[in-house]
């Protein structure tokens, strides 16, 4: 029987992890099967548990499950306990191993697929849930000139802020919301909140967008999200979505479940035909 693994979400019918995952798979030889499973808002872990009973080795989780996912975990990677969230589960007989590959996945996507490394640029993150959590290490991680964390609520920003400040040695890291954004400019604008995901664009001030900035967005869809299309209006020069990122975080668990890294730039470019069809 093949190995069972999946993506947990809600909402998850969009997915592309079971497409990206099973050409993994095909280009890597594995005997896997991957499924998208949707789990009710409030019932995480009893979805988890049946998933488990039914023999799943691993799943991935996305929105809004990643910080349930940590509190599920009995055991964490590094970067999945420093961000206190997780995307990568293992379960191996009662233990549930929780990693988070996020930040692997946008760096990659940012500083080789978009030759944008954040090194040395003002950084502006939007969000401060699950898919913030995961990727500010990394972006410390590259020294970049400023890092704020904007949200609606400046409570939870700064709560993220408190977290990472003993990593910001040489990068000042600020919280804001996002009104108190206003009169302030951003190389690279990175939108970690789900709005994308419901249509919705978030209350940003004009003037965020620096001259040769790119706004990325960690979702994706056929056209483009609600926050690029802001993007576009107020200046931004570049806009991405997530779907790089996508592919590279999944690569990242990928190899942390079965020990074999794929290649994902033929993944990437084929995801990227099926959404403009």
């Amino acid at each position: 029987m093949s190995d069972l693994y999946c993506v947990f979400g809600n909402p998850i019918a969009h997915s592309r992890s079971p497409a990206i995952h099973a050409e993994f798979a095909r280009q890597t030889g594995q005997d896997m099967v991957y499924e998208a499973r949707l789990a009710p808002v409030d019932g995480f872990a009893g979805a988890v548990s049946s998933f488990v009973a039914e023999g799943g080795r691993g799943a991935n989780v996305t929105v809004p499950f990643k910080e349930d996912a940590y509190r599920l975990c009995t055991r964490l990677s590094p970067r999945a306990a420093r961000a206190g969230a997780v995307n990568t589960l293992c379960f191996e007989g009662d233990e549930i191993h929780g990693d988070n590959t996020d930040g692997a996945g946008l760096l990659a996507d940012i500083s080789n697929n978009l030759d944008y490394p954040p090194t040395g640029k003002r950084v502006l993150l939007l969000g401060a849930g699950g898919a913030a959590r995961g990727v500010v290490e990394p972006l410390l991680a590259t020294q970049p000139a400023v890092l704020c964390i904007a949200n609606r609520s400046l409570d939870k920003a700064q709560a993220l802020v408190d977290l990472f400040a003993d990593l910001a040695v040489s990068t000042p890291l600020t919280a804001s919301t996002y009104a108190a954004l206003d009169g302030q400019a951003f190389d690279l604008v990175i939108n970690a909140t789900s709005a994308s995901l419901s249509g919705a664009a978030l209350p940003l001030p004009p003037g965020l967008f620096a001259a040769g900035s790119l706004a990325y967005d960690m979702m994706y869809g056929k056209g483009e999200t609600p926050f690029m299309q802001l993007a576009q209006a107020q200046g931004a020069a570049r806009c991405a979505d997530g779907l790089g990122m996508l592919v590279g975080q999944a690569a990242e668990a990928f190899a942390v479940w079965r020990g074999v890294y794929p290649d994902t730039a033929p993944v990437l470019a084929s995801l990227r035909v099926t959404l403009k069809g």
